[in-house]
């Protein structure tokens, strides 16, 4: 595997309709590019885009952002209104939704990730503290070796 070293405030993004059903107010026109993806196909990064509008936002895997540009209100399924600028992050879980509010176009880094059933990841958790008994309490192997 190779290491991935883009530009998310430049690169050439590619058009990604938002869902119509999910347009609430205005026109937006969101743009998406895939920067990076894991190799078992579970994380992928994303640089992102949308021009001004108001929409829903259903999220199927755990989504990571951080803002690059512009500003974003997301609204929470509590009602709660906050403000993400530049340089802000927030997660959004798997399952849940919120309300997108673009006053102008903003444009984010986006890591999703694809949870593991709550089993496998128990079974990964215990393998992961097995590997750390086993080379000295460091946790990881990389630095068990380096």
């Amino acid at each position: 595997m190779s290491i991935v070293i883009a530009d998310p405030a430049t690169v050439a993004l590619d058009p990604a309709p938002i869902t119509p059903g999910w347009i609430v107010e205005g026109q937006p026109e969101a743009r998406a590019k895939e920067l990076a993806r894991s190799d078992d196909g579970t994380s992928v990064m994303v640089a992102w885009s949308c021009t001004a509008g108001r929409f829903h936002w259903h999220y199927s895997v755990d989504e990571t952002v951080h803002v690059i540009s512009g500003e974003v209100w997301v609204t929470n399924e509590d009602g709660v209104e906050r403000r993400l600028g530049p340089g802000a992050m927030a997660f959004f879980p798997a399952g849940s939704s919120s309300v997108w509010r673009v006053p102008a176009e903003v444009r984010k880094l986006a890591v999703c990730r694809h949870a593991l059933p709550q089993p496998l990841g128990l079974a990964l958790r215990a393998w992961r503290k097995l590997i750390a008994i086993f080379v000295g309490g460091s946790g990881s192997l990389q630095l068990a070796n380096g």
